[in-house]
């Protein structure tokens, strides 16, 4: 049954379910009956004997006939009831093994928890990953089925990538956990105290890293996937590209200048990349946005030629010259070298332009292997290119 529990559940308390069935004091009666064969909390197989709508027997062998809890049958579904048909073998839990009424007293479902606790312990010892599903959440965690047992997931040890997606969720979206895939691996196991505290960080370590080892090694260079964000650094950003990680360097974000990723891209934001390096041993891969799209260098191959006059916004001032970005290519980047600004001596470029000026300047340089246009100022008004701007003005009429 799915849980949509609005109480708070923190990580130290998970409610129990169990029932409490005491065991009757001994009589004079009792002390000249032989021991019984099982003691209480034992696990043993046995066979329906009898079913009828209000009571299931179950043979134990060697002529010893326990009975179901009929509290137990009320609570039980028609699909479950249906499922014990006589003489199946079954295992049940030995609530009493003897009472006043000499009859010994059997339970399926505390069989299937008992069962299920020691699943639990053969999972944590071994550190194995279970597969299940969110049964439910509420303000500290998530709930999840181990069985017929409620398994916790305390907030920090959901995934990375879950915690995000909780921070800007609606009730809609807490909905549609519900039944999502979910891989944990147990923490803590504590039956006195029905506590089964799991965890999705550890889990995903390891699936991540099986996951990594398993597309390192059919990626191909050149290959173009669909990844998502998961970070943003100084030096470029993180994409997930199926199970693991690859890195889209600052100089492969984009064809024109970024000077950090956030000025693209937002966590979360699906992308286009393509793989342009793969290291198997280091398990590193390397990835690019702007090689998905169009090269505007291949424009300016076509487009700007030795002599043209173009628009340029100066954007930045260094020592050695000024940066402009053509007006109609954004995303293409010139230089005015100090000496191409003026006839005159400038110590600095700040002496003839500021970042922000909008103007005409002459190419005179287009590199376009070496991704490189020169531009000048002081050649804008030059006799040399008088025949060019001449062609140039005919062109255009």
């Amino acid at each position: 049954m799915t849980d949509h529990s609005n109480e708070p559940l923190d990580e130290t308390s998970v409610p129990s379910t169990e029932e409490v069935v005491t065991e009757a004091a001994p009589s004079a009666a009792d002390a000249e009956r032989p021991a019984p064969r099982f003691k209480r909390g034992e696990i043993v197989k046995g066979q329906i004997a009898s079913k009828t709508p209000l009571a299931i027997t179950v043979d134990l062998g060697e002529g010893l006939i326990g009975e179901i809890m009929s509290r137990e049958l009320e609570r039980m579904t028609h699909g479950q009831l249906d499922e014990l048909k006589e003489g199946a073998e079954t295992m049940v839990f030995v609530v009493n093994p003897r009472t006043n009424e000499g009859k010994v007293l059997l339970s399926l479902t505390r069989a299937s928890e008992e069962m299920d606790w020691r699943m639990a312990e053969e999972y944590r010892g071994e550190q194995r990953v279970f597969e299940g599903a969110v049964a439910g959440f509420n303000k500290g965690g998530l709930i999840v089925r181990f069985g017929r047992l409620r398994g916790f997931v305390p907030l920090s040890q959901m995934s990375d990538e879950r915690r995000r997606e909780l921070q800007t969720a609606t009730p809609q979206q807490y909905d549609g956990m519900v039944n999502q895939n979910i891989a944990v691996k147990v923490m803590e196991v504590n039956k006195d105290q029905n506590r089964l505290i799991l965890s999705e960080r550890m889990a995903n370590r390891e699936s991540r890293e099986r996951r990594k080892n398993e597309l390192v090694s059919r990626l191909g260079v050149g290959q173009v996937v669909t990844g998502r964000v998961v970070s943003l650094e100084d030096f470029g950003a993180f994409v997930d590209v199926g199970g693991a990680e690859g890195l889209v360097h600052l100089t492969e974000l984009s064809w024109k200048h970024v000077t950090h990723p956030r000025e693209l891209l937002k966590v979360g934001q699906e992308v286009r990349v393509e793989v342009i390096s793969v290291d198997p041993d280091r398990k590193r891969i390397g990835l690019s946005i702007k090689r998905t799209e169009i090269d505007p260098w291949d424009e300016v191959a076509s487009a700007y030629v030795q002599g043209q006059l173009v628009r340029a916004r100066i954007t930045k001032l260094t020592k050695f010259g000024a940066f402009a970005r053509l007006v109609n290519n954004n995303e293409i980047e010139g230089l005015v070298h100090i000496s191409e600004l003026s006839d005159q001596r400038v110590n600095h470029p700040k002496e003839v332009v500021n970042e922000g000026d909008t103007m005409t300047l002459r190419v005179i340089k287009v590199d376009v292997r070496s991704r490189r246009l020169g531009l000048s100022l002081k050649r804008v008004n030059s006799a040399e290119y008088l025949d060019v701007d001449l062609n140039m003005k005919r062109e255009d009429e």
